[in-house]
């Protein structure tokens, strides 16, 4: 389904010339089968994104798993380098990456179908020269570990790893520009399939290489990194051989080479938009580490921020279908029928994000012993599920208009925002909340809500009352 044409865009926004009642049936009814098919093909584009993401993030947590089982320091160093280290070449890549969304996404709108190819091969040279400085960060993961503070054995098991990651960086770079070419032209199915084959060939190497092997942290690592290039060559492959790729991808051209500078101004625009939503939950982490209660404050913390994780994987898959069908239309020079998939998109998301609040809810009480069997921390937990089931339904909002503006090339705009509202306001008022009115994790699990809606301040103080 590719976008509408423009005569579909004005019968949405123009009224029939007779004030009739058969005129205003007529129009619902177009109103109705515009949504209807609008409906049909967010779900054809969102499972699919949804299973990539998922199994992406099952990927790297599968390998801590098998790390975990060498001992209590291998998992520890697995952790730190998953979380600590990785995250943040994760973050970058992939917010650059954006910018393939934005322009691919355009130019299928606007049927200049060569250019796709010219911008896939544009975001994968610039991000493959950022993968540099990323592998020499990681080269001297070590001392930099022990600067901040990190055990020299945990830093050493840490480097270890995250040596065998270094690879990894350079399929990131080729990886997202891919990602983000396919799924602006709705093709997001062979990409699940892929990275469902490619589980199940990381999990059966990752067990010879760790158990049968012995190759340890290392070689733990570098199979995650093999599996992810496993995952780049064969969408390639698929792009290359692909009877739907034959308009988008006329093979290399020296053409990606220029408009190198724009490219990057967006590309980093985008970058720094995810980054600081990335790098947020890092900070808040910290914050609830240092709280009266630290073991307690990030037991049940980090179990708030696994379920809405999870969760939010799914408000990914909204981001990516409005991000796409936004750019088709604007390219298509259908701006109405951007405007109305936006309010399709969010209804959607909005409707599921509430159910599952309901769900969290009506199991508040139950739900932390999936992770843990202490009842202190199953208490706490219940306490925040009300917060909890507040910030699932703004994170059901907020996702799919990231992807709006993504798809209109506004990531300068969403970067500023997310500044404002994450680290001028958010960790602040958590600081003060917090360690001031003493209110603890409540405040680090309510500032995912804080730092979109700073009009709730007055609210969130009366409910602790």
């Amino acid at each position: 389904m590719g976008p509408t044409n423009n005569a579909e865009d004005a019968a949405l926004g123009e009224a029939c010339s007779p004030d009739t009642a058969s005129c205003r049936d007529e129009q619902t009814a177009r109103l109705g089968d515009k949504a209807y098919e609008m409906k049909g093909w967010v779900e054809y584009l969102r499972a699919p994104a949804v299973i990539v993401y998922m199994i992406n993030y099952v990927m790297s947590m599968s390998t801590q798993i098998f790390s975990g089982h060498l001992g209590n320091l291998e998992l520890a160093a697995a952790s730190l380098g998953n979380t600590g280290i990785q995250i943040f070449a994760y973050g970058l890549m992939l917010g650059m990456g954006s910018a393939v969304e934005t322009l691919c996404g355009q130019a299928y709108g606007a049927h200049k179908y060569d250019m796709l190819g010219v911008y896939l091969q544009r975001s994968t040279i610039l991000l493959m020269a950022t993968g540099v400085p990323l592998a020499i960060i990681y080269a001297f993961s070590r001392p930099l570990l022990v600067l901040i503070g990190e055990s020299q054995d945990i830093a050493k098991a840490a480097s270890i790893f995250v040596y065998g990651l270094i690879p990894q960086i350079f399929a990131y770079a080729a990886n997202f520009p891919i990602q983000k070419f396919l799924q602006a032209q709705s093709i997001v199915a062979p990409s699940a399939y892929i990275s469902t084959a490619t589980l199940v060939v990381h999990l059966v190497m990752s067990w010879l290489a760790v158990y049968k092997l012995g190759l340890g942290l290392l070689g733990a690592s570098l199979i995650l990194s093999l599996s992810w290039w496993i995952i780049v060559v064969a969408q390639f492959v698929y792009i290359v051989t692909s009877e739907r790729c034959r308009h988008t991808w006329a093979g290399f051209s020296l053409r990606a080479f220029s408009g190198l500078p724009e490219f990057l101004k967006l590309s980093t625009a985008s970058a720094v938009m995810l980054c600081l939503e990335t790098w947020y939950f890092q900070v808040l982490v910290l914050i609830a580490g240092l709280l009266k209660n630290p073991e307690l404050a990030l037991d049940s913390l980090s179990i708030c921020l696994t379920i809405s994780g999870w969760v939010f994987m799914i408000a990914v898959g909204f981001n990516a279908a409005a991000s796409v069908r936004v750019s088709n239309e604007l390219g298509a020079g259908n701006p109405k029928s951007a405007a109305f998939s936006v309010v399709i998109v969010t209804t959607l998301s909005f409707i599921l994000s509430v159910i599952i609040a309901i769900v969290i809810l009506c199991f508040r009480d139950k739900i932390s012993y999936i992770f843990t069997e202490g009842e202190i921390v199953a208490q706490a937990v219940s306490d925040l599920c009300p917060l909890l089931a507040v910030t699932l339904i703004l994170n059901g909002i907020q996702p799919v208009l990231s992807g709006v503006a993504v798809g209109c090339g506004w990531q300068a705009f969403v970067a500023y925002v997310n500044v404002g509202c994450y680290y001028i306001v958010g960790v602040p008022l958590g600081v003060l909340l917090g360690f001031v009115f003493d209110l603890g994790a409540k405040v680090a699990a309510a500032q995912q809500r804080l730092d979109k809606w700073d009009d709730k301040k007055k609210p969130l103080l009366a409910n602790q009352k």
